[in-house]
């Protein structure tokens, strides 16, 4: 079972949002070959803990879990990229 993000973060999304991002975690799952729920806590807490320095536009956040080469070449790793949208950078932590 897939989470909604717009209901975790008080937003509604429609159904066309709705579908594209859960195709986004499929492609992301095959990709990383990790659960769309692991994906969904990694998000989660990236934002929770994020959010205690700036404030961030969460609905234009994206985070993803691909593969790479290693710094030597010789392997493929996984990395984690994301695209956080800031909004404001707090002087002290919440």
């Amino acid at each position: 079972m897939l989470l909604d993000l717009g209901k975790i973060f008080g937003k509604s999304k429609n159904s066309k949002d709705v579908a594209k991002e859960r195709l986004k975690l499929v492609l992301i799952h095959d990709r990383a070959n990790v659960s769309p729920q692991f994906l969904e806590m990694l998000k989660s807490e990236i934002i929770k803990v994020i959010t205690n320095y700036m404030d961030v536009d969460e609905s234009a956040l994206e985070i993803q879990l691909t593969r790479t080469k290693s710094d030597d070449g010789q392997s493929v790793v996984p990395a984690l990229y994301a695209n956080i949208p800031i909004k404001n950078i707090r002087k002290s932590g919440k």
